[in-house]
């Protein structure tokens, strides 16, 4: 089943302006995020992963536009942790809320939730083994 700019809106409606995000931009993401994500692979959360990252991209390409109008587009936009204005100023920690290694997934609260889904598909298949069975395998106690 293919994914469509309806279901991005079904899940994240915050896309509904087509002015802001183009339906030639979603459906680039949409094909880009097909060829990088495999069904088989994600299962039942590869519509999921889809969807965050598309949403991840077009935000980020949002922000390019936007800082296009008042600076360069093309920028990289780093999260702003302090500022400053008069004799107020603000700071936040960011390393609350983002991944250690995430790179760019980081940009976006999108990225993050891709991000941190990836990370729990990874994982792979666990398992445990008796410390008696290491001992007799190994000749030594590993407790």
């Amino acid at each position: 089943m293919a994914i469509t700019r309806a279901d991005l809106v079904a899940a994240f409606p915050e896309f509904g302006n087509e002015t802001v995000y183009p339906q030639t931009q979603i459906d680039f993401w949409l094909q880009q995020a097909t060829k990088l994500y495999s069904e088989t692979r994600l299962g039942a959360s590869y519509t999921l992963a889809v969807l965050l990252f598309v949403a991840h991209n077009i935000v980020l390409s949002a922000r390019a536009a936007n800082a296009g109008v008042g600076g360069a587009a093309g920028l990289s936009l780093a999260p702003v942790t302090s500022k400053s204005v008069g004799g107020v100023s603000k700071s936040m920690d960011v390393s609350l809320t983002a991944y250690a290694g995430a790179g760019p997934y980081n940009a976006t609260p999108y990225g993050q939730r891709l991000y941190g889904l990836l990370r729990s598909m990874a994982t792979g298949p666990r398992y445990s083994v008796h410390p008696a069975v290491l001992a007799v395998r190994f000749g030594r106690r590993f407790v």
